[in-house]
């Protein structure tokens, strides 16, 4: 039996001791942590994970008919294979993860390039009571590999012992690699190849700790800091403790952290590759250092991202630490102004998603530009080069056209998008949901005339004659035929319906939700933003004022989901994703999707969530929030 080392030991990340004061990962990761994603207690997040509405929904009775025959499936398709390959029982590890969980990044001496120095990979596990158990686990899985004529070689750092196993191209198991894409090898003409370097699993035990890395130096600042050792930690970080008192408080479930600046820094000293006069190219070379420079990745300091779950509902957050002072390229078009961007009373109640964004299109605009020009000045040329070709082709039906004045010119502040449940009940028809899309505009007429005449351009043949509806013209461009993907026929083209109401330019596949959008400026009915619940879920995700909202009716949704996949199983677009070799593929094989029981039975464990975006002096924020349903209180 061939072992696989590297997989066996991640599925051993589950096993550990007497459950000493292993002290928090900030503590034991090196200062030059890139990346860090932290189960701070994982015996808080099992409990908080059993309680959630979508563990309550998996083990409810009415689910036992699917839930049974997918866990035989999938222990039958997959578990089992891998347990034969790994030669482990993954059953008994399940349990293991009393303490914290981390997997981190380090620089490890990496300068960004593609040198012979690797950023090092940690993986730290705090087994708790269960140290005993993860020494048993180690040692036979040492004399298993041993069996096996795999060399396992130890090493003592600071008093801990840490064995070493080299990593051989063929070391993933069957069982993973027919689901994992193979890269083919690539031998560029001109140039000598490097020979692969064999990589190493590092794995040792220090009271309750399992540690695994990739290299001894990647696991020796661990080390250090598990047994008294003088060297700067990740807490000692400037940025990182700055982002610990700000993000990282009330103890999230986990959360995770980027040094943005470090990274990027890094890459924008590497420098440009030579080029090779055996393989010339066509394209320019990639000057990343002005692409990190013009984006405004400079400016970025962190990004941290944090899990929380209350009696209220679950929520993540995102923040981008880039202070105002040093915000450029992308980031000053994310950072919204603090403008409402809650749903308008034209937004429909049966509305199952909604968008609003308060772009600052003029602003965006010059800064895209500004990027464009400081990257590559010959892409600035080509951008207005096409500008002037469609301002040709326009100017022989309009001679006053010009798609800066009569478009980009006209562009507001204001973004929404809304959806709406298809008519049809298969899973192909949630690829043709109805949805509207509306742009402010400061001279709305002339913008749409503009959108038109641009895209009538890729039509063959005149454009149809705009109709009138309440006093509102409704132009239509027929959209060319979509090819076929996964051997399922797209449904067809059909047409992009344009219209203008209320200051706002709306765009639409769909004629009928064009046609209601029109009807409320002088019938509305009941708006989104009536929904019980909408406005205190609203105020976990910073309030609708911040210049980003958005909102997801999961209840409604998944009951035509749940509808649409009990009835799956001849569609072809089943057919084409069982077809797939890949996880999602073996995932659906072994769901029988006909045992889901009535959606009425389960409809208790869905609800709604919601987001929100804002900016700040210190940074920006993505909020998510999902409130605890009704009924599971």
């Amino acid at each position: 039996m061939t072992l696989r080392p590297l997989f066996a030991s991640a599925f051993l990340a589950i096993a550990t001791s007497t459950f000493a004061a292993i002290p928090p990962a900030e503590n034991l990761l090196p200062q030059d942590t890139l990346f860090l994603m932290t189960a701070p207690d994982c015996d808080a997040f099992r409990a908080s994970l059993h309680q959630s509405p979508h563990w309550l929904l998996w083990n409810d009775p009415a689910m036992k008919p699917f839930h049974d025959s997918f866990i035989a499936k999938w222990r039958q398709s997959f578990v089992a294979p891998l347990e034969h390959d790994l030669g482990v029982k993954l059953s008994d590890f399940a349990d293991l993860p009393q303490g914290q969980f981390t997997f981190a990044i380090t620089q490890n001496g990496w300068t960004g390039g593609d040198d012979d120095k690797a950023p090092g990979i940690l993986l730290l596990l705090d087994a708790g009571s269960k140290s005993d158990l993860l020494k048993t686990n180690l040692a036979a899985l040492q004399q298993k590999w041993t069996d096996a004529g795999k060399p396992v070689r130890t090493e003592t750092v600071r008093g801990i012992q840490f064995s070493i196993v080299t990593l051989a191209s063929n070391d993933m198991p069957a069982s993973l690699a027919s689901l994992v894409p193979q890269a083919q090898p690539v031998q560029e003409l001109g140039k000598v190849t490097k020979p692969v370097k064999p990589g190493e699993i590092v794995f040792g035990q220090f009271e309750s700790l399992l540690i695994v890395g990739n290299s001894i130096e990647a696991v020796a600042p661990v080390a250090t800091h598990l047994t008294g050792g003088a060297m700067p930690a990740l807490d000692d970080n400037a940025i990182f403790a700055a982002d610990k008192l700000s993000q990282f408080r009330g103890s999230p479930l986990y959360y995770g952290w980027f040094n943005a600046k470090t990274f990027f820094t890094l890459l924008s000293r590497i420098p440009p590759a030579q080029p090779n006069p055996d393989v010339p190219s066509l394209m320019p070379q990639i000057p990343w250092d002005k692409v990190i420079a013009a984006s405004g990745a400079m400016g970025l300091k962190s990004a941290t991202f944090t899990y929380r779950e209350s009696h209220d509902g679950s929520q993540i957050d995102f923040f981008l630490s880039v202070p105002e002072s040093s915000r450029t390229g992308i980031f000053t078009i994310l950072a919204t102004a603090a403008k409402s961007s809650g749903p308008p009373p034209f937004v429909p109640a049966d509305a199952v998603s909604f968008w609003r964004w308060r772009l600052d299109s003029q602003k965006s605009w010059a800064t895209l530009q500004s990027m464009l020009s400081d990257i590559a000045p010959a892409a600035l040329t080509g951008l207005n080069s096409l500008i002037a070709v469609y301002n040709m082709n326009a100017q022989q039906k309009d001679p006053d056209f010009d798609v800066r004045k009569n478009l980009i010119g006209n562009l507001g502040d204001d973004y929404i998008s809304y959806e709406k449940l298809p008519a049809g009940k298969s899973l192909e028809d949630l690829n043709n949901q109805p949805s509207l899309f509306l742009f402010a505009a400061s001279n709305p007429d002339q913008t749409l005339l503009a959108i038109k005449n641009l895209a009538s351009m890729g039509v063959n043949g005149a454009p149809s004659a705009p109709r009138d509806f309440l006093g509102k013209k409704i132009y239509s461009i027929p959209l060319p035929n979509r090819t076929v993907q996964f051997g399922v026929a797209p449904p067809p083209a059909g047409s992009l319906y344009f219209t203008t109401s209320g200051g706002y330019v709306a765009i639409s596949k769909d004629s009928s939700i064009l046609e209601n959008f029109l009807r409320s400026a002088a019938n509305p009915g009941r708006p989104l933003s009536a929904t019980a619940g909408l406005i205190d879920a609203a105020q976990h995700v910073g309030g609708a004022g911040g210049g980003l909202f958005g909102f997801q009716n999961q209840r409604e949704t998944m009951r035509f989901t749940f509808e649409g996949l009990k009835n799956s199983a001849a569609s072809p677009a089943a057919q084409a994703l069982v077809s797939q070799s890949n996880l999602f593929g073996l995932l659906y094989k072994s769901a029988d999707f006909s045992l889901l029981p009535d959606y009425d039975q389960v409809e208790k464990y869905f609800y709604f969530s919601v987001f929100g975006g804002s900016s700040s002096a210190e940074g920006i924020s993505f909020k998510f929030f999902a409130p605890r349903p009704p009924q599971l209180n």
